[in-house]
């Protein structure tokens, strides 16, 4: 499941991976589409009270700016781009067509004092189409990252857009696991578009549920290569719970205290005034919703490399069954 929808293509207008979603997600759920690209699927309680489970379909992009007569795009960045990793990388261009191109690299033998970008414009993308490159590709067309997802030793995986199509896999596999139980209130799955541009899929979607309270289910910081043990948890031990001023501690405490009762593998992630998710746009809906994070460990966030475990996967799905069944924080 994982693999499929980080292979499928979902920014601006492209709806392949939401499609997906969908099809996958309304075998388990009452699934339905509402704004943009955003999904929302639902399960039925015993009461009217409604916890909403969000993860966002989206991910980063470019969007070409201008193409020269010799078939080289300019693009802009459409997400959190780092510039620093796009020389030499293969991407699509959603055009009339799919094209694969490249950015451009200067050969070391002639960058005799280096070189160093400061906007992505200066990077110039090359689809080798020269001038028939107007007749295929078109300004406002997008751009995404090509890298195809493979499986690494153990229970490893690398790929692109697993910020946050892996979150978006947990919502579907804990539907398929929640299907048919008796729950104790109304559950609903949204797999929220526009995350990477503002948070934008999620405040639509809250405003429609108008859930009593909600998680939002993304990916943080995993442990790597020249990242301090304070700015990161580690791979392969369990979810990120998240512990902020903005989000709810109640429904923190829960999480926690479900996971060691479940022995469930757990890690928290204390944040500032702002989680940088779609908590933060929920928390703030029509009168207010109580909100947590419950985030996947990955490295080189915002790459075509990102790397995962499987087991933090499975350690989020089984506390997200477990929280809902015991009732979440309804009633405390």
């Amino acid at each position: 499941m994982l693999f499929a929808l980080s292979d499928a293509d979902a920014a601006g207008n492209i709806r392949e991976a939401s499609d997906l979603a969908y099809d996958m997600l309304k075998e388990y759920t009452s699934a339905e589409k509402c704004d943009n690209l955003t999904v929302i699927g639902f399960l039925k309680g015993e009461s009217d009270y409604t916890l909403m489970l969000d993860a966002h379909i989206d991910q980063i992009a470019m969007t070409v700016t201008n193409i020269d007569d010799n078939g080289f795009l300019t693009v802009a960045k459409a997400g959190g781009i780092d510039i620093r990793a796009l020389p030499s990388r293969r991407v699509t261009v959603h055009g009339r067509e799919k094209v694969t191109a490249v950015f451009c690299a200067t050969p070391p033998h002639l960058a005799r004092k280096g070189v160093k970008y400061t906007d992505i414009s200066e990077i110039k993308l090359d689809t080798a189409l020269g001038e028939r490159a107007k007749d295929i590709i078109s300004v406002g067309d997008l751009v995404t990252f090509s890298a195809k997802p493979q499986m690494l030793k153990g229970s490893r995986v690398t790929g692109r857009s697993f910020d946050d199509r892996a979150a978006v896999a947990c919502l579907i596999e804990t539907a398929k696991r929640l299907s048919g139980k008796k729950l104790p209130f109304n559950v609903a799955f949204v797999l929220s578009d526009g995350e990477e541009l503002g948070l934008r899929g999620t405040r639509t979607a809250a405003f429609k549920i108008n859930p009593d309270e909600a998680v939002a289910v993304d990916v943080s910081f995993g442990d790597g290569i020249g990242i301090a043990d304070t700015d990161c948890k580690k791979l392969g031990k369990g979810g990120m719970i998240g512990i902020s001023p903005a989000l709810d501690r109640g429904i923190s405490n829960k999480l926690i205290s479900i996971a060691k009762e479940k022995n469930i593998p757990y890690q928290t992630e204390v944040m500032g005034a702002s989680t940088g998710t779609d908590a933060d746009m929920i928390a703030v809906t029509r009168e207010g919703v109580r909100a947590c994070t419950l985030s996947i460990p990955l490295r080189n966030m915002h790459t075509e490399v990102e790397i995962l475990d499987i087991k933090d996967l499975e350690a989020v799905c089984e506390l997200l069954c477990e929280y809902i069944l015991a009732g979440g924080v309804k009633d405390d």
